[in-house]
């Protein structure tokens, strides 16, 4: 079955947009983690740092529903630095965030779109000597708009990632 991805890539560049019009402008940090995201949902995570405490995490990929099976996914988030652990070898960086998600239960990107806000709390382990990071996510998740019609409005996601940075 193939399926049309335009809506959530045009979903992220309006995202990227309106960041980029309402954030002030000030130099920006010249970071960017490429990587994988485990868990629900799955896919190609990209962590943009925008400022010293400030990045956008976006995620493509697809999440699994309890009977329709993986699905088409993406999530735009704005995260925040709450604070740093360090030890010798890493950094502990504290993360909260703010975003928006849309996922496609069954068919085409289109016809069956959902949408949902997001509000994950993230702890990473940035090696100092490696451009690595390995970290652990769990969001709230209130859904807006389900189309399938579910009860349930709110929920939970969860998983780990591994980011390069460059």
């Amino acid at each position: 079955m193939k399926r049309n991805l335009s809506l959530p890539i045009f979903a992220i560049l309006a995202a990227v947009a309106v960041a980029a019009i309402v954030l002030p402008a000030r130099p920006a940090r010249a970071e960017v983690g490429i990587g994988l995201f485990v868990g629900q949902p799955t896919g190609l995570d990209v962590k943009l740092d925008l400022q010293r405490r400030t990045a956008l995490d976006i995620v493509v990929g697809w999440k699994d529903f309890d009977d329709d099976g993986r699905d088409g996914y993406a999530h735009v988030t704005f995260l925040v630095n709450l604070g740093n652990a360090r030890g010798r070898s890493v950094v502990v960086p504290f993360r909260v965030g703010i975003g928006g998600a849309v996922w496609d239960r069954g068919g085409d990107f289109g016809d069956d779109v959902n949408l949902a806000v997001r509000a994950p709390f993230e702890v990473g382990l940035r090696f100092r000597r490696t451009p690595l990071e390995i970290y652990g996510e769990l969001a709230l998740v209130l859904v807006l708009l389900d189309e399938h019609g579910n009860e349930d409005n709110v929920d939970a996601d969860g998983g780990v990632g591994l980011r390069v940075y460059f």
